[in-house]
């Protein structure tokens, strides 16, 4: 009975968590969207921006799979449209043809920088001071 017992509260507390992921991905979808950009998408533009700090500095798209929370033809389908929209550039790695480079445009830097304090703000709003169920 104890082992039921602790495997209900590992999914309950597992349920605790998966809520607080999706409500806080919802408030940064909107609170992102007058911005054109959903929650993923700075997630991506967020890493890159850390992994690359100087304009022109590119990051291979397989070290962004195991920090993005996407499959890797989903990742591969945000780059592309990231690119489309002028925030990111990819090119072919020179050493190892299967190998992909992306890197923050001038303006894929700037609204990062527009849109990190509302993200942040979401996130201190939603996760300040409070453990994953939400409970201060």
């Amino acid at each position: 009975m104890a082992a039921k017992t602790a495997g209900t509260g590992l999914a309950e507390r597992w349920r605790e968590i998966l809520s607080v992921h999706a409500r806080t991905m919802c408030e940064i979808d909107r609170a992102l969207h007058p911005h054109g950009l959903g929650a993923s998408d700075f997630e991506v533009l967020d890493i890159l921006a850390s992994a690359t700090p100087r304009e022109g500095d590119q990051c291979r798209v397989q070290n962004l799979v195991g920090q993005v929370h996407l499959s890797q033809s989903a990742l591969s389908r945000l780059i592309a449209r990231l690119e489309k929209e002028g925030l990111v550039e990819r090119s072919v790695c020179a050493e190892d043809r299967r190998g992909v480079w992306v890197a923050l445009t001038r303006r894929g830097r700037e609204l990062h920088a527009e849109v990190l304090p509302l993200q942040r703000a979401v996130l201190e709003h939603m996760l300040g001071g409070r453990d994953a169920s939400g409970e201060a």
